[in-house]
This record gives C-alpha cells, structure tokens and sequence, in this order.
C-alpha cells in the first residue's frame, strides 16, 4: 500500500493515516491551524517526509507522531497504522487525559431535579392560569 515516493501532501499523508475521515477535512483542521509539522504551522499542500514530526491537535488532546512511511492512498487500518509512530510524550498526555475524564465528576450527577414530569407540567400550568 505504501507508494514509494520520497514526499506526499499533508492533506493526503493525514487522510492516508486515517486521522481524518475525509481530505476535505483534513485541509479544513490544517487551515484552522490544528496541525504542525516540525513544530510550525503547516499548509494541506505541504510536503510530508520521512522522519517528520506531525502535531494533531483534536479536542483537548495533541497527538504527535513521527512520519515512518509515506501513502496517498487510504488503506486499511492496521496498514495506515504502520504510516507513523506515535511519541511516548503524546501517549502519556493521552492517557493522561483519558484519566482525568475517568475520574471527573458526571455532569449529571450535579442535578437534584431532571425534567419536570407530566405531572409537574400540568401543576405549573394550572398554577400560571390561576396567577
């Protein structure tokens, strides 16, 4: 599956690795400036290589990998898998956060009361009727 070029897109590289579903959304997350290549901001026309180091930015959490096979096709997942590596300082963050989101309180848990029932509906009803 891996094209043996010496450089590819980001916008294909990404998709390729099967960080974005689309390449539309992938050139869309480059130009909100979600991705880094090298540490600076990169442009979906930009050249991937071998050996570059790729920051994704996704929710609250960066992921950042090392370039260790070129594609610009989209392949199945344990062959897009082989396309990079990921740092063991991104993988400490991601379990990191997956931890903290695993021990933060439900946000559901703070309500005493949910949604007024039927009944509660009809109370207050009756009772802006009357005032």
């Amino acid at each position: 599956m891996t094209i043996m070029s010496d450089k590819v897109r980001l916008d294909k590289w990404l998709w390729a690795a099967r960080f974005y579903k689309t390449r539309g959304l992938a050139v869309d997350e480059i130009e909100k400036g979600r991705v880094q290549v090298n540490d600076q901001p990169a442009k979906p026309a930009r050249e991937v290589r071998l050996g570059d180091r790729i920051a994704v930015r996704r929710e609250a959490v960066t992921i950042t990998v090392m370039v260790m096979g070129l594609s610009q096709v989209r392949g199945p997942a344990p062959v897009a898998r082989q396309l990079y590596e990921e740092t063991p300082e991104s993988l400490a963050a991601r379990e990191q956060m997956a931890e903290q989101r695993r021990l933060a309180p439900e946000p559901a848990h703070s309500l005493d009361t949910g949604r007024p029932t039927k009944r509660d509906r009809r109370d207050l009803e009756r009772w802006r009727r009357s005032h």
